[in-house]
């Protein structure tokens, strides 16, 4: 798990229920679309993330349309302990009744 996959599965955590579009995800991670789509790209290869291309006429929108991502719940549930792992394992160490005095 690497931070930038941490920082998108973040994004998608913060409402599940939500569909996400790249610059969406590319706003709310802070990451740039040539590391955002790779990300997106091995979440659904992994079944954590699923898509689906806007059906609405592009003339009408008035912009191209939007391909949307989604967690799957495998997804995430996954995210959630990985997340939580990442966490764990980031934490720093307790501390010991050992006091060390700077010098």
């Amino acid at each position: 798990m690497t931070l930038h996959v941490a920082r998108v599965l973040a994004v998608f955590l913060s409402d599940v229920d939500n569909a996400r579009y790249g610059v969406d995800l590319m706003e709310q991670s802070g990451l740039g679309s040539g590391t955002i789509y790779p990300i997106l790209q091995k979440l659904q290869a992994a079944g954590w993330v699923s898509s689906e291309w806007e059906q609405e006429d592009p003339t009408e929108l008035g912009r191209p349309v939007r391909r949307y991502y989604l967690l799957t719940p495998h997804g995430a549930e996954q995210a959630r302990q990985r997340l939580a792992e990442l966490h764990q394992s980031t934490a720093p160490a307790p501390v010991t009744g050992r006091v060390v005095k700077p010098a």
